[in-house]
C-alpha cells in the first residue's frame, strides 16, 4: 500500500524572492514541493491503485534527477477505499494537516465530486483528476479544478454515434454505475439519440458497493447493443455474465476499465472478442509499438522503477500521461509554486505529446479549455489485445 514518504535535502542557490514566496505557500520550502492525492488503494475501485504507484515511481525519477527548481516532490497519497466521505476526511487532513502544496490526480468522479467545493472554496489547485467527468471542465464555477482525460459524455456519445450507423434502430442496453461517472454516459447517449433515447435504450444502474452486476445484466438481455459503464470489477463481471447467458450484443466498455490484466482476461480474453473501446493511449500490448520510442521510454521507466508491474495493465501507461503533465506543469513554474501560479502554469499548456499517447493526439489547456486530452480512437478487442479502427476522433466535434 502506498504511504507517506519525506524528502529532505539541503537547499542551494535559489534567490531571495523565491524563499519569501515559498514561506508564503503552504507545502513550498527551499527544498520541498508537497503535493497531495487520494485513491482508492482498498475497495471496490482498488484495480486503479496502480496509478499512484506509478506516479510515485514518476516523482522518484525525478527527484533522482534533481527534483524541480532545487526542490524534492513529496508525493502523498492516502486511502479513501472509494468512499466519498473518506475522501473529504482525507483530503482535509491533506490540506489542513499535512498542509500540501495542492491536489494531483485524485480518482474517482463520485469521491472527487465530495471534495469539488471544499477545495475551490479555499482555492487549492485541484489538478488532472483520474476521471473523465464532465463537470471537471467548468472553470466558471470551479476554476481551481481541472480534469484531464477526454470526458464520459464525450466518449458516449462517439459510441452513440457509431452503433447508431452501425445497427440503425438497434435497441440499447446501458449498465452505469449510479453516480455523475456512469450519469455521463447516460446524457451522452441522449445528446445524440435525442428524442428516440425512450423507445430505443433500457437502463438498469449499480452501487459502487453492490456485490455483483449479475441481475442487472440479465435484466438487460435481449437488447442489440450494449454500453457497460462500469468500474474494473463491475465491467468484468458484465462481460463474463453476458457471455454465460449467451447474449450477443455489440458491446461497448467505457475506456477506464478496459485492462487486459483487469478487465478483460479475468472476463475471459476468448469470450469478450468483438467488444469495443475508445482510447486515447498506445496498448503496449498492440505489436504495433514494438520499437516505438514513446513506449521504450516507458518500458526503460517501468523496468528501472516499477520492475514487479504487470505491463498488460493499461492503468500504468494512462498514469503516465497524468505524470509527465504534471512535472511539464511544476516545470513551467519556474521558482513561482504559489497556488495561484501552479493553476496558471496547468491551464496554460501549450500542445505536447506524451509517448504513451496515440500519433496525432496531443495534451494542452487553456484558461478556457479544462480538457487537456480531447481525442479518442475505437478500438476493438481481439481475444490478445485492442486493434484500433477507424480514425483519430475530436471530442469537441462530437
Amino acid at each position: 500500500m502506498l504511504g507517506r514518504r519525506h524528502v529532505m535535502l539541503a537547499a542551494g542557490g535559489l534567490a531571495a524572492p523565491a524563499l519569501a514566496r515559498a514561506q508564503e505557500t503552504p507545502g513550498v520550502t527551499a527544498t520541498e514541493i508537497r503535493i497531495g492525492s487520494t485513491n482508492s488503494l482498498s475497495g471496490p475501485a482498488s484495480a486503479y491503485s496502480v496509478i499512484s504507484r506509478l506516479l510515485s515511481g514518476m516523482f522518484r525519477r525525478l527527484n533522482d534527477q534533481g527534483g524541480v527548481a532545487g526542490r524534492q516532490v513529496n508525493f502523498i497519497v492516502y486511502d479513501d477505499a472509494y468512499s466519498p466521505p473518506k475522501t473529504l476526511e482525507q483530503t482535509r487532513r491533506l490540506i489542513e494537516q499535512d498542509k500540501v502544496a495542492f491536489l494531483f490526480n485524485s480518482l474517482g468522479t463520485p469521491t472527487n465530486s465530495a471534495i469539488h467545493r471544499y477545495v475551490n472554496q479555499r482555492k487549492v489547485p485541484h489538478l488532472f483528476l483520474a476521471t473523465g467527468g464532465d463537470k471537471w471542465a467548468n472553470p466558471k464555477d470551479y476554476p481551481w479544478t481541472i480534469g484531464w482525460q477526454p470526458s464520459y459524455r464525450i466518449e458516449a456519445q462517439i459510441y452513440a454515434k457509431y452503433f447508431s450507423e452501425q445497427k440503425p434502430g438497434g435497441k440499447v442496453a446501458l449498465l452505469h454505475q449510479n453516480d455523475d461517472f456512469g450519469k455521463d454516459y447516460l446524457n451522452g447517449l441522449k445528446d445524440v439519440l435525442g428524442p428516440r433515447f425512450d423507445q430505443l435504450v433500457r437502463v438498469a444502474t449499480y452501487e459502487a458497493t453492490d456485490p455483483t452486476v449479475d441481475s442487472q445484466v440479465v435484466q438487460l438481455q435481449g437488447a442489440d447493443i450494449l454500453v457497460i459503464a462500469a468500474a474494473p470489477r463491475f465491467a468484468a463481471q458484465a462481460l463474463r455474465r453476458v457471455y454465460e447467458i449467451g447474449w450477443k450484443p455489440l458491446t461497448f466498455v467505457t475506456n477506464v476499465s478496459v485492462s487486459a490484466a483487469a478487465v478483460m482476461v479475468p472476463a475471459g480474453a476468448d469470450r469478450t472478442i468483438g467488444a469495443i473501446t475508445s482510447d486515447f493511449r498506445k496498448d503496449q500490448m498492440d505489436p504495433a509499438w514494438a520499437d516505438d520510442p514513446g513506449m521504450n521510454e516507458w518500458r526503460g521507466f517501468m523496468r528501472q522503477y516499477l520492475p514487479d508491474a504487470d505491463l498488460t495493465d493499461n492503468n500504468y501507461t494512462l498514469a503516465y500521461g497524468f505524470g509527465e503533465t504534471m512535472i511539464r506543469t511544476l516545470r513551467q513554474c519556474g521558482n513561482d509554486f504559489s497556488r495561484d501560479n501552479v493553476m496558471r502554469q496547468a491551464t496554460n499548456l501549450a500542445p505536447f505529446e506524451v509517448g504513451t499517447l496515440l500519433p496525432g493526439i496531443t495534451v494542452s489547456t487553456a484558461p478556457d479549455n479544462y480538457h487537456p486530452v480531447r481525442q479518442m480512437q475505437l478500438t476493438r478487442w481481439d481475444g490478445k489485445g485492442w486493434v484500433r479502427f477507424g480514425s483519430i476522433i475530436e471530442g469537441a466535434n462530437v
